[in-house]
């Protein structure tokens, strides 16, 4: 191999990214990994829900994580894929380097972790590589309300396994913004008797959904909500109504819209299925894509995957990539042993 030419480039250095990285590292595998330096958690401070891990600054954990990986002689470049092309064995990455990548198009949150969108170009490069994992995620597209975004990953949060426990007992809202906003108001009553679930969308509930609602004491608002409020320190105090009125509230959950960083999967010709939040890419329990050779791993493959399920998710998709390179080397090897032998 050349040094620009690798067993396996991982595109996107997030948990499931980086976990992948190390399986295959640690498989002895040539693995360049591109980051963007953009993770979707960063607005918060915290995580939670991953074993030995929890209450972990995400943004350490991906720190301990790019060590590990250099440890085993992994290599981590930052920058963003634009474009991928080939097939199984010759595919072909252009990275737009970056000495200071930033992530986001105006209206969006969350960002990327390496793939294409946004950033401080320094040069391209391109590497080739023997198989793919597409670990690039997705980002946050957040209702246009005036003062949400500056409460994203504080006082404004959207996953209540992330974020209920330290909210327990406070005076929660939920903003509708969705058909999954329902779920979530369902599922926000188990940390806390002070809910509210507001916004027009609450209007269409289904009767059998809004008496379950209000029987467990939520109380549902028809009316849109016109800004976030907060007091001097930045702190979320509540809401203010487009009737004039406000709500107090001590934390807001909120499901945004979910968009993927999908673009180097759409230009290898990767399939989508239809699933609970949308189209996604398609991929078997391991992550094999539609395109053979091209691995996802992460909110890349399954839009709902907390922090410690993507970086399974990345373990899966690195041992069966592995494997998958196995039995290339092998047929490569008889290949080449029956080569030799027809000569003798």
């Amino acid at each position: 191999m050349n040094e620009n030419t690798y067993d396996v480039i991982i595109v996107g250095g997030g948990a499931a990214g980086l976990n992948a990285a190390l399986v295959l590292t640690r498989a002895r595998r040539r693995v360049l990994v591109v980051d963007a330096g953009a993770p979707r958690n960063r607005f918060a401070a915290h995580m939670h829900g991953f074993l030995t891990r929890d209450g972990f600054s995400p943004l350490e954990l991906l720190e301990l994580g790019r060590a590990e990986v250099r440890g085993y002689l992994g290599e981590i470049l930052a920058g963003r894929a634009v474009s991928a092309t080939g097939e199984a064995g010759g595919f072909e990455v252009t990275v737009e380097l970056a000495e200071a990548a930033t992530a986001g198009t105006s209206g969006t949150t969350g960002g990327t972790s390496g793939a294409t969108s946004g950033g401080t170009s320094g040069g391209t490069a391109t590497f080739t590589a023997r198989r793919l994992v597409i670990a690039s995620g997705l980002r946050d597209e957040l209702p246009t309300i005036p003062g949400l975004a500056e409460q994203w990953g504080t006082g404004a949060v959207a996953c209540p396994y992330c974020d209920g426990w330290e909210a327990r007992d406070l005076r929660l809202g939920v903003i509708a913004t969705g058909p999954m906003s329902i779920h979530q108001a369902t599922l926000i009553r188990q940390w806390s008797a002070d809910v509210t679930f507001v916004g027009p969308l609450t209007d269409d509930l289904d009767p059998a959904v809004r008496e379950g609602l209000e029987a467990r004491g939520v109380r549902i608002l028809a009316t849109d909500v016109s800004s976030i409020l907060s007091d001097a320190d930045g702190t979320l105090t509540g809401v203010a109504l487009a009737d004039g009125t406000t709500v107090d509230l001590d934390r807001l959950f909120v499901g945004p819209r979910l968009l993927a960083n999908d673009e180097l999967l759409r230009q290898l010709g990767a399939e989508t299925a239809e699933g609970p939040m949308g189209a996604w890419t398609a991929s078997d329990f391991t992550g094999l894509t539609s395109v053979p050779g091209v691995w996802v791993a992460g909110n890349s493959g399954n839009a709902g995957a907390l922090v410690v399920v993507a970086a399974g998710m990345g373990a899966m998709a690195g041992a069966a990539l592995n494997a998958d390179l196995v039995a290339a080397d092998t047929r490569e090897a008889v290949e080449a042993a029956r080569a030799v032998a027809s000569t003798e």
